[in-house]
């Protein structure tokens, strides 16, 4: 399968221009399928930090979480994963919830099917907004700074693996799973699976 590839555009200011940055669809986690609701994301990038935005169809919210670090992923929540270095072994893993409730978290991953997940690592400078367009999709706006990640301002063609997913209930209670690169299975955590976030400028 060949592996995907974001191509991430850089901007001056943080006055965003959205509508000019590419977006790419989530899909099933397992088979790629297309979703029940629409679920797409955007992504830039400035000297300091990387910017995602969700947009998400949405007919029904669960999200009963007040705290950080609560276990969103019981709930309906959209997620990203980075890994700076690219191994699959150490990487970093944020969610929102619909009430833009965080959970950050330090992943470590033999790549076998054992991780260590250390939710005490936080990353102070991550902020998020969430709110309802006109027609009803909610909008998930997400800033990594790249201190944050211990990293320096990427230079153009740089690479990094990430993917993107959303968990969502519908009304009846059935839990959906989305992901730009599908995993195979219920289950986000395998990097091997990640796709590729390139830094471009110009």
């Amino acid at each position: 399968m060949t592996k995907m590839n974001y191509e991430c555009g850089f901007i001056e200011v943080l006055n965003i221009p959205w509508e000019k940055m590419q977006a790419h669809s989530l899909s099933e986690v397992v088979t790629g399928q297309k979703l029940r609701l629409a679920t797409q994301f955007r992504a830039c990038w400035t000297k300091e930090a990387l910017h995602v935005r969700f947009e998400c169809e949405d007919d029904h919210v669960v999200a009963t979480m007040e705290r950080r670090d609560d276990p969103l992923y019981l709930e309906d929540v959209v997620e990203v994963f980075i890994d700076t270095v690219g191994t699959g072994s150490v990487y970093y893993e944020f969610e929102v919830s619909p009430r833009n409730v965080v959970f950050d978290a330090l992943i470590h991953n033999d790549l076998v099917g054992d991780k260590e997940v250390d939710v005490s690592w936080d990353a102070p400078g991550f902020h998020t907004e969430v709110w309802l367009r006109e027609d009803g999709w909610r909008i998930y706006d997400l800033r990594f700074p790249f201190a944050d990640l211990g990293q320096s301002t990427p230079s153009p063609g740089a690479e990094w693996g990430w993917n993107l997913y959303r968990i969502d209930d519908d009304v009846e209670g059935q839990r959906h799973y989305a992901a730009w690169s599908p995993t195979g299975e219920v289950n986000f955590h395998i990097p091997q699976r990640f796709g590729t976030l390139t830094f471009v400028k110009g």
